[in-house]
């Protein structure tokens, strides 16, 4: 793998692959907590609309997604909030409709076409330009500094929000923001595993790391080393067997959970012999300063 180094753009697409291994997990477990594994899926088609955009008016396709993915994670928030019964049909129509429109538009410009999509559909490591590069360090700074300095209030809206709410936390600022930083993550994510693929990056180090972790932070620090393992290995893998990149982290990835599952169960059983509620030890604290109890471990909602 050493000689990967010796190519510009495999050095651009290595660093790419590493921040995205970071960033995701570190937002993915608190959509895993509050089971919302898919949103990143949903603003991954609204994004391509973004993409599409930035080719029609000649910007960068980068920061165009994150405009137009962040606003449609706002959406997404009001109609979780307002929608009710009929929100799931309102978020189906958000979802295609951005596919769509994503499609149309790029036939419209002079400087795209379906084929420029897909680069960004299934990600690619031999386009990944300097630009690129800098639009990934700076919103990767964003992530992480929402999602680690702001954990404990996240947290804890992902727990319990009415429990929040009365506490005197702006819960309905906390959500927006999350969603906005997902929204961000998916086009930090996008050049590297593509936006079809990247809520299975947010996703799926995050459900290998709770099958070896009890605590919220250590089901973080894994889940994010699990990323970073598997965006490194599955670029280096692209590159070596000439396959998209997108497909290579999400093959990896999931042979890692099954990997983990198996080696996690013998530990599992024992602990289920032992009972007993899960403390996320060595996790944020509630809003009023104490330590969060989380329910046994059942799957997407444990700590």
């Amino acid at each position: 793998m050493i000689e990967l180094l010796d190519y510009p753009f495999m050095q651009r697409a290595l660093l790419a692959a590493l921040l995205v291994g970071i960033a995701a997990p570190a937002v993915g477990i608190y959509l895993v907590q509050r089971r919302q594994a898919i949103m990143g899926d949903g603003i991954g088609h609204v994004a391509l609309t973004g993409v599409a955009l930035g080719f029609l008016l000649n910007t960068n396709p980068v920061w165009m997604a994150v405009l137009v993915a962040s606003l449609g994670a706002v959406t997404m928030e009001l109609i979780r909030w307002y929608g009710k019964a009929r929100g799931d049909l309102a978020l189906a129509m958000l979802f295609y409709g951005g596919m769509a429109g994503g499609v149309m538009i790029i036939n419209l410009s002079p400087n795209g076409s379906n084929a420029s999509l897909t680069t960004y559909l299934f990600g690619s490591v031999t386009t990944v330009a300097d630009s690129d590069v800098i639009a990934i360090v700076c919103l990767s700074a964003f992530v992480l500094a929402v999602s680690l300095g702001l954990r404990r209030q996240l947290f804890a809206v992902c727990q319990d929000e009415e429990f929040v709410r009365v506490t005197g936390l702006p819960v309905r600022l906390l959500n927006l923001l999350l969603a906005v930083t997902a929204a961000v993550t998916v086009t930090v994510a996008m050049r590297v595993v593509g936006l079809l693929l990247v809520s299975a990056l947010m996703v799926i180090p995050v459900a290998a790391a709770q099958q070896a972790t009890r605590g919220f932070a250590a089901t973080l620090g894994l889940s994010v080393l699990f990323g970073v393992a598997v965006t490194l290995s599955g670029t280096a893998t692209s590159y070596y067997a000439d396959v998209p990149p997108g497909a290579s982290i999400v093959v990896l990835a999931i042979a890692l959970f099954v990997l983990v599952t198996a080696l996690a169960a013998p530990l599992a059983r024992r602990r289920a012999r032992g009972g007993g509620p899960v403390v996320a030890s060595g996790g944020p604290s509630g809003p009023a300063g104490g330590t969060l109890e989380t329910a046994p471990r059942d799957g997407a909602g444990r700590a």
